[in-house]
């Protein structure tokens, strides 16, 4: 689950992270109270406007402005407010729809008073799954071309890993301000600030923590003025308080509506829908899609209590996509019985109507010789195979 930037700043305060502090606006009341509350605390009449969307790269969309005044910050906020913004990172990058901003965040001049002594950083952390446990990723090169940092001069792009047994250590923080060319109190300060975030990071459940830019100020503080957040969602059962914050404008409204019925379910780009229970029954029928030239339209695991209902649903769902040109469904009944499903499979066709696509089901386990007869006296135009094999080479027949 990703946070706002204005909720991961939140988040990073309360662990005593030292962040770029501001305000949320939804509206341009709220905006200008919110830069009037700034320039009162901090006596500096330059103020940020930021969009708030679940997207990188906003100050290059033009979702990131500086305002001088209280007439630049209503302009800015005018225009912010209420516009599709287009990024690399947005649906379709700049050539798509873009995201409709419907909140932004008047934020302070963390650069004042000096912008030229101002130093940027780039600090995240995230789990490298490969190495088990988690990495600190950090650079001197922060700022909005990162990508091309990792991409253009590896070399800048240093790594510390995080032994999960004996957590982050002194003088694993001492060495990432030792790399990022600190001294003196800037390099206290980097360390205690790599320490709080840690901190935030593993309290939190996060998968991801990107701070860009960490910002080394004039008087050697060390800022979060940016931030991206993305919690497990596996672990959110024991965070009400963040799980509270999701925004569900900001998600795919398709996966919103499947969360609600109970079923995993992710977009994707191919043209054959999956129906399958358990995660890795799942990722092997996408990989026997691919294998057989078709591409998976979908992630759709409808779990392991699923009955005609709910299957159904993830029918509906699952048409909703104009891509998909046939659909497959691949059940293995340990728990749920392969019965229950066909006659969910059965439902659907007749209550949906006009399927205009071929569907292969394979049902192997609990009841599939039930299942297999519910299916064959349908008298529905459904494809049924024994073996995954069998159901792949069918898709590849019939698209």
């Amino acid at each position: 689950m990703n946070l706002h930037e204005y909720q991961g700043k939140e988040l990073l305060k309360s662990y005593g992270v030292a962040i770029q502090n501001g305000y949320v606006a939804n509206n341009m009341e709220e905006a200008v109270a919110a830069y009037e509350k700034i320039a009162e605390e901090t006596g500096n009449s330059v103020a940020v406007v930021k969009a708030q969307i679940h997207a990188g790269g906003r100050g290059k969309g033009g979702g990131v402005k500086l305002a001088k005044n209280l007439d630049e910050l209503k302009e800015h906020a005018g225009n912010i407010i209420g516009m599709m913004l287009k990024t690399p990172q947005t649906p379709g990058g700049i050539d798509g729809p873009g995201k409709l901003v419907r909140k932004i965040l008047v934020a302070e001049d963390s650069y004042a008073p000096d912008f030229d002594a101002c130093k940027e950083y780039y600090v995240s952390i995230l789990m490298d799954r490969e190495k088990k446990c988690n990495v600190i990723i950090y650079s001197t090169q922060g700022g909005m071309d990162i990508e091309a940092v990792a991409e253009e001069t590896p070399h800048l792009v240093h790594k510390e890993y995080i032994d999960p047994l004996l957590g982050l250590q002194s003088f694993q923080m001492r060495k990432i301000a030792f790399n990022l060319g600190l001294s003196g109190q800037a390099f206290k300060e980097m360390a205690k600030f790599i320490s709080k975030l840690y901190a935030a990071f593993v309290g939190s459940d996060a998968s991801l923590f990107e701070i860009n830019p960490c910002l080394h100020t004039a008087d050697d503080r060390i800022v979060a003025v940016d931030c991206k957040v993305s919690l497990d969602e596996n672990a959110l059962y024991r965070h009400k308080d963040l799980a509270a914050q999701r925004d569900t404008d900001e998600e795919d409204p398709t996966e919103v509506e499947a969360r609600g019925y109970g079923l995993n379910y992710v977009n994707l780009d191919g043209n054959v829908g999956c129906m399958v229970n358990g995660a890795g029954l799942a990722m092997a029928t996408m990989d026997i899609i691919k294998l057989s030239g078709g591409e998976p339209a979908n992630f759709l695991d409808v779990g392991g209590t699923a009955d005609a209902d709910r299957v159904e649903k993830a029918f509906r769902i699952i048409l909703r996509d104009p891509n998909v040109k046939a659909i497959l469904i691949n059940i293995f009944g340990g728990i749920v019985r392969c019965d229950r499903v066909a006659q969910g499979v059965v439902d659907a066709y007749k209550n949906i109507g006009d399927i205009n696509v071929p569907i292969i089901v394979r049902l192997q386990g609990t009841n599939a010789d039930i299942a297999k007869v519910i299916i064959d006296e349908s008298g529905l135009e459904v494809h049924s195979a024994i073996l995954l094999q069998e159901a792949a080479d069918l898709v590849k027949e019939l698209l």
